[in-house]
């Protein structure tokens, strides 16, 4: 359908061009019988009457604008001109050039010497034509637009349908069988265990929990509250580190004070899991990996840098599609996911803020600073 619309479009201002074309020429030899009529008006007996033929021609055009002029530069004659301007030799000239570009001027010839010049422009009617495939050109412009949003509002429809429906489901699948982790939990407590093993593993089913959360926040509109972004981050800035290899130096830059922004613990959290373990990936588990927090009057930044191999400049985008990774091993989702969760949630920005091969990465977010009541 939309060739087939193009294919029609594009007809329509072909023979727009063809119709401009020979009203053009119509024009050009209606402007050529006035000038034989102007040469019989010109060379005529003073005393004896025109032809009938040559007056209707003279007086004919109602439409096109047009000027005489004699062999010194002055106005022999105009038509279809305002008369309260034609005065004004600067206006005269200013209308000489702008016929001169539409229409080539037609010489008035008197015994083999050139006695006037006739300057016209295009009629109303060939303005009006003119500008017609413009306008065509702008509907085209229009109908493309309004397909694609369509086909993007789809296209993200879609996604946000499968994000959902995927996001619910992993959340179901993982409660059943952490629910019964929770019930051996409480019969191993009965048994006289070592209390180190039991908080070791309420520790993961804590961890569990946290995912389970997670999953099914991003499978619906997650509720924002305001807290201490400094707080939230050094809570998963601390709870990574002591999980990570030795080999990798942390460390963490935050203002003084607090900074209160609208956000979901659970997902922001996520949000930070993710770049620092991408940021590990990326330095293959040895490196340095800063977390900076900066503020600039009402944006708060978190800056990711790692010292890994870095992104060349053409991925700065695309790294955050859904299924895009370099990795040998994985789906290509957590970034997506990170995009997702800052931008479509918390409403924030996330982007590839600089990075150079062989020298590392900063990947920044920023959010909206929120002011307590």
């Amino acid at each position: 359908m939309i060739v087939a619309s193009f294919a029609i479009v594009s007809l329509i201002l072909w023979k727009t061009y063809e119709f401009f074309q020979y009203f053009k020429d119509e024009e050009r030899t209606k402007m050529e019988h006035y000038s034989f009529a102007q040469t019989d008006f010109i060379t005529s007996n003073p005393d004896s009457s025109l032809d009938e033929l040559t007056l209707k021609i003279l007086r004919g055009n109602k439409t096109t604008p047009m000027l005489v002029i004699k062999a010194d530069g002055s106005v022999y004659d105009y038509i279809n001109i305002d008369e309260n301007k034609i005065s004004d030799s600067a206006y005269v000239q200013k209308l000489i050039a702008q016929f001169e570009s539409e229409n080539r001027p037609i010489p008035v010839e008197i015994e083999g010497k050139i006695a006037q010049k006739i300057y016209y422009g295009n009629s109303p009617l060939l303005n009006k034509l003119k500008y017609y495939p413009l306008a065509l050109l702008l509907i085209i412009f229009l109908f493309s637009a309004v397909i694609f949003f369509f086909y993007k509002s789809n296209k993200n429809a879609t996604q946000n349908k499968l994000w959902s429906g995927m996001a619910k489901e992993t959340a179901h699948q993982i409660g059943t069988p952490l629910s019964s982790l929770i019930g051996w939990t409480e019969i191993l407590k009965s048994e006289n265990l070592n209390p180190d093993y039991i908080l070791e593993i309420e520790k993961d089913i804590d961890r569990l929990q946290t995912i389970t959360e997670r999953f099914s926040k991003i499978g619906s509109v997650p509720t924002l509250e305001m807290v201490d972004i400094i707080k939230e981050t050094i809570d998963s800035y601390d709870y990574l580190k002591s999980r990570s290899s030795k080999l990798v130096e942390f460390e963490i830059i935050t203002p003084e004070g607090d900074i209160p922004v609208n956000l979901n613990k659970q997902l922001y959290s996520w949000v930070i899991e993710n770049l620092v373990k991408n940021a590990i990936d990326a330095m293959k588990g040895r490196g340095k990996l800063t977390i900076e927090i900066s503020q600039l009057e009402d944006d708060v930044k978190v800056s990711v840098t790692d010292t890994g191999k870095g992104i060349p400049k053409k991925l700065f985008k695309k790294i955050f599609d859904p299924g895009f990774t370099t990795k040998k091993r994985g789906w290509g989702l957590g970034l997506s996911l990170t995009k997702r969760i800052i931008e479509d949630f918390h409403f924030g920005k996330i982007k590839v803020l600089q990075s150079e091969i062989g020298k590392g990465t900063t990947i920044q977010i920023a959010l909206k600073r929120a002011y307590y009541a």
